[in-house]
Formats: C-alpha cells, structure tokens, sequence
C-alpha cells in the first residue's frame, strides 16, 4: 500500500507515448535513450510544459544499456531539461513504469516536490548481450597487464564454451520458467480453455483496431521519425484488426508443448516503445495554468512466491485498492488490465468473480464481483497495442484518463501483473474543475 496522500491532491496533467512497435522493425537501430527522447519532447509540446514546474524526473526500464543506466537522466538531459533536474531509474519488471509513477505520487504527496515527469521505456530489439563469467573476469584481469608478455596468461583456463555469448532468457531467476510456462500452468490451475483465451485476443486485436480508425490511440501518439527522418511513424504496428477466433485456433502452443494453450496469437508480443506523464500537486497545477485530466487517488502492491500463479498479482491488488477508497467494482466506470497473456487476464477475472478464491484466498466472505467486459479495455490492450515491459504503466493511466473523459466516467481502475509474482493496481478519478472540485 502507498502511503496516504494527506491533503496534497496529486494530478494527472497528460500522457503521450511512442507508436508501439513490435521488436526488430521500425524501432530496431533506435535505443532506450532515442525513444524516451522522443516521448518527452512529444509530452513538453503537448502539455506546453514549463519546466520550473518540474522538480524529479521518475523512469521505468527493465532490461537497462549498461552505457544509459539511469536512463532517466539521459533522457531528460537530452530532452531540454534544466541540468539541475534530479533524475531517477528503477525497475519493478511490467509495473516499473507505475512505480516510476507511484514514488513520485509519494513525493509530491509528502511534500518534497510538486511535480514530475514519469515514464517508462523498452527496446526489447538492442538487449545487452555478454560474454560468460569466466571470459568476463578474463577480460578485466587484461587491465591489469602491464607488458606483452602478460598476454600469454589469457587463455590459460578458458574452454571454446567460454566464448559463446549469453543471451537473456525472460525467464524468472527462481523458477528458471518463462512467463508463458508459469502462464499454462496457472490457466490450467484455473480450468481456463483456449478456446476462452484465443476469444479475448481476438477481441484485444479488433478493439485496438476500431479504436485506431477512430483516432483515440492516435491522440496519445507521439509520431516518430525514422529512416534519418524520410519515414514518419505514427501507429502501432502489432494490431490486427482482421483477427479471428478461428485464425487464432489453428496457432501451436509455444511454451508447454504440445498441450498448453498459450500461443504466439494469445500472448502479447515483444515490443519497442516509450510513454511518459506529467504529473503534478493539484493546486500548483492549476496556478501555473495546467488542465488536469484526473485525480490520482490510491493505488496498491502485491507479490507472492512466483511459481503457477505467478501472473495472479491483479486479483488481490484489486480489492486492496478498492477497500482502501472504499469502493467496490460497481462504482468503476473504466477498467484498464494490462494483457500480458489472455489467459492470464481470464485467471484473473475469473479469480475476482469467485467466492471461493475470495474466501481461501483474499480473507473475505465473498467474490470481488464481475468486471463488466464493456468496461474493460474499450481501445484494446497489451496483446494488441504491445508491451514494452518498462512502459505499459503509463500507458494504461494516460488511456484510463481519456477514457475517462470521452465515456463520461468518473472512477477507473488500473491493473497489471509482473514477473516475480508481483501485482499493482491504482484508482483514479476523472478531475472536476475547480467550481466542482
């Protein structure tokens, strides 16, 4: 649990992201410090954005550029931030983006600062590769050479497999599973059918299209230039809206073969991308002339040993978050889950809809409740738009904020799980002027 705000309302200015873009296409010659650039430049033009009215940079990053490890830093000094602008990176795998988000939501809300750029960058297409431990420490011994005779000791004993290259596995350093494997085993925990899971990533797939043709992801867009500025990008490039649940059906498993049901079609991809926020104290931001987009009321964090739950973290982040406004799922009126797999979010949903996992699990006497599916993900979500693991937070606030506003809402709720067996979920409320405020 976060701690308790005070009276020091914490705003929502705006969001905008990079397209996302699926890894080794558009986005593949471009790093981590090209995209967060690009997203925050996008975010100063939109918000006309004055940076006195600054005072931390937070970013989320996963998988970090030894050269940009506080990739936070970089990018804000690239960005045209002042110099004196402290700047912070940190990593909490899929939400590090939300606790970019949330550790700034505490410092304003305790008084430290009154405002904050957060975000959260991925380029899963330039992951750092290294050689293996004993050819690194052989590497770092050379600087300790003094003459060229030191050299014959070099290969002294290193084997051929020494050199090979380590690749990164996204894989959980406890179990030594994928998120996929631990997926399975979870959605088959769950009675959870493929046939369910391939029906909500179609689903995730045409609503991101209808809400592509619309132009509501397009306002969260910050188009990017490529190809040294001869191509302009400025769409999402996993979306396909001519899915279906019978293309889909005739896709193998990829992680439990051959009789899981998690496919290439029902996991969400791996993806290139930046989105960032401006988020402020709600009576400095109205004295320097911003227009807030929503309240940003409580949020919550879970964890629990990973293992055949390990993407289970929403169901008991929710009603955390919930109980902690005093609210139930009926006074939502936007629902935003980040879709790390279909089946996943189905476990979940599943899990919040039942007594019994409310009354083994969670300690109450009865079931969350239904999340209504017309709430939930209206523009699509992770499977379709994509997952850049340090970005997806943000960019589930900035589309529950318009959302918000374009539906009408007053409340959204927030969800995602996160490698390690963790879980995160905020509320927030659509902001009332202050004539209603």
């Amino acid at each position: 649990m976060g701690k308790k705000p005070g009276k020091r309302e914490i705003v929502f200015i705006d969001g905008v992201r990079t397209p996302f873009l699926r890894a080794q296409t558009d986005f593949k010659d471009f790093s981590a410090f090209d995209l967060g650039r690009f997203a925050v430049s996008g975010l100063i033009t939109k918000t006309k954005l004055g940076t006195a009215d600054v005072d931390h940079v937070y970013f989320g990053n996963v998988i970090q550029d030894i050269s940009t490890s506080n990739i936070a830093r970089e990018v804000a000094l690239a960005a045209g931030l002042p110099d004196s602008l402290p700047a912070t990176t940190v990593s909490m795998a899929c939400i590090s983006s939300s606790m970019a988000l949330t550790t700034a939501m505490d410092a304003i809300g305790s008084a430290q600062i009154d405002g904050a750029i957060v975000g959260g960058i991925e380029v899963m297409s330039d992951i750092p590769i290294r050689f293996r431990k004993p050819f690194r420490q052989k590497l770092l011994e050379t600087q300790r050479y003094r003459k060229p005779t030191d050299w014959l000791q070099f290969f002294k004993g290193l084997r051929p497999s020494h050199l090979l290259p380590e690749i990164p596995s996204i894989s959980e350093f406890s179990t030594g599973e994928t998120m996929g494997q631990s997926c399975d085993k979870m959605t088959a925990k769950y009675g959870v059918t493929r046939e369910e899971q391939d029906e909500f990533s179609a689903r995730s797939h045409q609503l991101a299209a209808t809400a592509t043709d619309e132009g509501f992801l397009g306002n969260e867009i910050v188009p990017v230039p490529t190809r040294r500025g001869k191509v302009i990008i400025k769409t999402d490039n996993g979306i396909r809206g001519d899915t279906t649940v019978d293309k889909l059906s005739k896709l193998r498993p990829v992680f439990i073969k051959p009789h899981g049901t998690a496919t290439a079609g029902n996991s969400s991809f791996l993806t290139d991308g930046a989105s960032v926020a401006l988020v402020m104290e709600k009576q400095a931001a109205l004295k320097a002339g911003y227009k807030p987009k929503a309240t940003l009321r409580a949020y919550s964090y879970v964890a629990q040993r990973p293992g055949d739950e390990l993407l289970i973290g929403p169901a008991f982040a929710v009603p955390n978050v919930l109980d902690r406004l005093k609210l139930t799922l009926n006074d939502i009126d936007v629902f935003e889950f980040h879709e790390a797999f279909a089946g996943q979010m189905v476990t979940v949903l599943k899990a919040l809809a039942s007594d019994t996992f409310a009354q083994q699990r969670l300690g109450k006497k009865e079931k969350v409740g239904e999340v209504p599916p017309a709430k939930l993900n209206k523009w699509g979500g992770s499977l379709s738009i994509g997952h850049p693991f340090g970005a997806t937070g943000i960019r589930l606030v900035t589309t529950a904020a318009n959302r918000l506003i374009h539906e009408n809402g007053r409340y959204a709720l927030i969800a995602a799980c996160a490698a390690g067996g963790q879980g995160h979920a905020m509320v927030i409320e659509r902001f009332r002027d202050t004539l209603e405020s």
